[in-house]
């Protein structure tokens, strides 16, 4: 969901602290991919477990739960073996303003590059870790969806998804950010593209929103970027921003001019940025990015 105002602060790096170290210590191995919502005095945190490929991959999304944003148990967990998936990648956890809790599930379907997104929803986080699923992004022969980013108005559910290209299997971590719309959360109406890559840019090879920050009328995005297949899994983070159309949806976004924030440790990743606002106004910053030794850990700091 989203949070604050329409400013976004980005990391610092040299102020995080890690909140949750990967399942490993070599490259490929990561925690992160957050999605964050404060509710009854808590800190709820959901994110992604990984593997190194031929080892497990994305292995499963957890739900924790923490009173100072820093110490967090676990109160469920979802594997891959629940959705049929080779792997998982970033949930997005969001409370409904009837006060359900819904966990959206990125799915990667077993040899291929496809992915999907189905969605589990509960009375309790504690529910979500036996809840059924459903298909909510299903994707196609053409293409891969994954990754949702979710806004709830006066207006209904927004969603922006990251996209990738299907036809050629060495093209398929392009990525583009496509907008939809829902009146309840479940059955989406695709709008259009909201950001794509800019040639000869740091995000010319792909673009993936990683939260959105609405204020009115006004949306800034922060959104993973990379120039090249190589970079792929080591996406920098930048902001885009854009404006609510006259019918309440959201229209395109423009990149911000500038470069990208990154990991002081090569090959420099930071992405799946977002945050929640904290009772004092003040913001916490969640992120996962590249440590020494090539592995991923999930950070936190205050903006």
């Amino acid at each position: 969901m989203s949070h604050g105002t329409q400013t976004l602060s980005l990391p610092r790096w040299e102020d995080s602290t890690v909140v949750v170290e990967p399942p490993g210590d070599e490259p490929g191995a990561w925690a992160g991919a957050p999605s964050a919502v404060v509710a009854d005095g808590y800190i709820y945190l959901a994110y992604r477990l990984r593997l190194p490929i031929g080892e497990g991959r994305g292995i499963s999304n957890v739900v924790a739960r923490s009173s100072d944003g820093v110490t967090f148990e676990v109160v469920a967990e979802v594997t891959k073996d629940q959705f049929g998936a080779e792997s998982l990648e970033r949930p997005a956890l969001v409370r409904t303003p009837e006060g359900r809790w819904r966990l959206y599930v990125s799915a990667a379907t077993p040899g291929t590059k496809h992915w999907r997104v189905d969605l589990v929803e509960a009375a309790t986080p504690e529910g979500l870790s036996t809840a059924p699923a459903v298909t909510v992004l299903a994707g196609d022969d053409t293409i891969g969806v994954k990754d949702p980013v979710l806004h709830h108005d006066a207006y209904g559910w927004h969603l922006w998804a990251s996209v990738h290209p299907l036809e050629s299997w060495d093209d398929a971590d392009r990525m583009t950010t496509r907008y939809a719309t829902s009146p309840d959360g479940v059955a989406w109406t695709w709008r259009g593209t909201a950001l794509a890559g800019r040639p000869g840019r740091w995000d010319a090879r792909g673009v993936r929103f990683s939260s959105v920050t609405v204020d009115g009328d006004t949306i800034v995005a922060a959104y993973d970027g990379r120039a090249t297949a190589g970079e792929n899994w080591e996406e920098r983070t930048g902001v885009a921003r854009g404006a609510r159309l006259a019918d309440g949806t959201f229209g395109e976004f423009t990149a911000a001019d500038g470069e990208p924030v990154g990991s002081p440790h090569a090959p420099n990743g930071l992405r799946y940025l977002t945050g929640v606002t904290l009772p004092d106004g003040r913001t916490r910053l969640y992120y996962e990015a590249t440590r020494a030794d090539g592995a991923h850990d999930l950070r936190t700091e205050i903006a």
